[in-house]
């Protein structure tokens, strides 16, 4: 499975879809999901036009271990690794970004890079702090040198990489335009945001998200329990047209409604369902919609 693992990884850091990497490839996308599910195994000419694709070698498309990979047109870059030897709970604070994606994989370390078209000295005007204390793990990111919040917000991105194996719980904290979480597996998430976006792709678990911002929640798998928090907002929350869920609102004054192909829809939840989602706050509204 490290082949299919590492497939879906580099396709989801490409912001790439499965339709986009079959045309790329020349392939159906039925063969991209076999590939990616470890149902199959693409031929060696295909396996040569992944390489290239990605810029990966044959040897790090089969290996456990890789150089983060990073979208292909940022100039600058800062990378943070630390060893990791035992499970852990992450509490992780990334201050300002244009984008976070957090995403986990099969390794040993913690990663963190920072990448940007801008700002050539990443490394000397921001500070990475990793603090392993006993069964907890610190992360920090700060500015330095003068650097604004307003430009870490705007020319910053900020790409995590983290062991699934050491992975116990996860808190996690950013001001970003988007923030992408991918391959996570572990009891509770919880989210402290300050976004209008938010990824949520082969997460198993409870995701909680704390956020007051108006939210497009694009959740492309369902296998848990999502809790969104919040205060007088109105976000939306994009599921899969097959995924069986419960709904609950909780609180004052929320509200659930539902849609279906961008039109208000009757309600589709079910009730006794193992997936939750889940609304709770003050004055808030969330629709649950899908899209075909």
């Amino acid at each position: 499975m490290v082949f299919a693992e590492k497939l879906k990884l580099l396709r989801k850091q490409e912001n790439m879809s499965q339709e986009q990497l079959a045309a790329k490839l020349g392939v159906s996308r039925q063969a991209v999901t076999k590939w990616e599910t470890g149902a199959g195994i693409p031929d060696i000419e295909n396996i040569l036009s992944i390489s290239k694709l990605f810029d990966i070698s044959m040897d790090e498309l089969f290996s456990n271990e890789r150089k983060m990979n990073l979208p292909k047109d940022y100039l600058f870059e800062s990378v943070t690794e630390y060893d990791i030897d035992e499970s852990k709970h992450y509490d992780m604070k990334f201050g300002f970004a244009k984008k976070l994606v957090l995403s986990g994989y099969k390794g040993e370390k913690i990663r963190v890079c920072l990448a940007s078209n801008t700002i050539s000295t990443l490394q000397s005007d921001f500070k990475v702090k990793i603090d392993d204390i006993k069964k907890r793990m610190d992360v920090d990111i700060n500015q330095k040198n003068g650097v604004t919040r307003a430009a870490a917000k705007e020319e910053v991105n900020i790409f995590v990489q983290v062991p699934v194996t050491y992975i116990r719980n996860m808190e996690c904290a950013v001001h970003a335009e988007r923030v992408e979480i991918y391959s996570l597996e572990c009891d509770n998430i919880e989210l402290d945001l300050k976004t209008s976006e938010v990824v949520l792709e082969d997460i198993l678990g409870t995701v909680e998200i704390n956020c007051n911002l108006d939210m497009n929640i694009f959740c492309n798998s369902l296998n848990g329990a999502i809790e969104i928090n919040q205060i007088s907002a109105v976000s939306k929350i994009h599921i899969p047209e097959d995924v069986m869920f419960a709904a609950v609102t909780k609180g004052i004054a929320t509200k659930i409604s539902y849609e279906k192909n961008g039109k208000q829809a009757d309600v589709f939840a079910v009730t006794n369902a193992d997936n939750i989602i889940e609304l709770n706050g003050i004055k808030s509204e969330l629709i649950i919609s899908v899209d075909r």
